[in-house]
């Protein structure tokens, strides 16, 4: 069976190392390419933190940041709070399944900053905790092209990493009448998954929405020991969370 990772640089690269240190051959191909989105800032002085849920908020943030940097941060993982810390920013709190349970965790009062992508999940405020939202980035969609002969070519396994690539994906397969029928779909979530459609061999969700559980999933599709290191929970191109 190929396997398959379409999500963009520079988590790509790391799905593939962290599959090959397992011993699983895997193919990339990034089916989107982040790219970043002009942003109004808010009044620095009416900000009591950075709700981030995405590494990218972080990478392509752009020149605001810097009238941000004295605001502590609220990171979704671990490799979101690796980026806010070598942008110079100080993480308060970092979490490991979602920015709604970050969020959750934060007492009143305080206002903050959500810096987001364009596909982002909507969230809650608990009592005495508002935010405000910008869009800082967004996924620009590539073609499937350049993999079509190898999922044409047998049975296939991908993985799927954004609603936003799931979605795609499906309408590329539709593009070049691919047969969905032979490959089966690993997401990282059920909203990923659901965004992907019917009609495949089958549809396998993560049981966390995290990277490492992810890999373990696609491990035992493959038939083959649950070998990878941990890594963290998050990543540059996960969706925003």
């Amino acid at each position: 069976m190929q396997v398959l990772a379409l999500r963009p640089e520079p988590g790509l690269a790391a799905t593939l190392e962290r599959a090959r240190e397992g011993g699983l051959a895997v193919t990339g191909h990034a089916l989107s390419a982040i790219r970043a989105v002009a942003w109004d800032c808010p009044d620095p002085d009416g900000i009591d933190g950075l709700l981030i849920g995405s590494a990218n908020a972080i990478l392509h943030g752009g020149p605001h940041l810097v009238r941000l940097a004295g605001k502590p941060v609220y990171a979704v993982g671990e490799a979101t709070a690796a980026a806010a810390r070598a942008a110079g920013f100080t993480v308060a709190m970092t979490g490991s399944g979602g920015l709604q349970g970050v969020l959750d965790a934060i007492e009143g009062p305080r206002h903050l900053l959500r810096i987001a992508g364009e596909e982002h999940v909507p969230l809650t405020p608990p009592p005495g905790v508002t935010f405000a939202e910008v869009i800082a980035y967004r996924s620009e969609l590539l073609p499937l092209d350049p993999v079509a002969e190898l999922l044409a070519s047998g049975e296939a396994l991908v993985l799927l990493h954004s609603a936003a690539t799931a979605s795609h994906f499906a309408a590329e397969c539709d593009r070049l009448g691919l047969e969905s029928t032979r490959i089966t779909l690993a997401a990282l979530g059920p909203r990923i998954a659901a965004a992907a459609g019917e009609g495949w061999a089958a549809i396998h969700t993560a049981a966390r929405p995290d990277e490492t559980t992810l890999m373990q999933l696609v491990f035992d599709l493959c038939g083959q020991p649950r070998s990878i290191p941990a890594v963290a929970p998050d990543g540059p191109n996960s969706p925003d969370r």
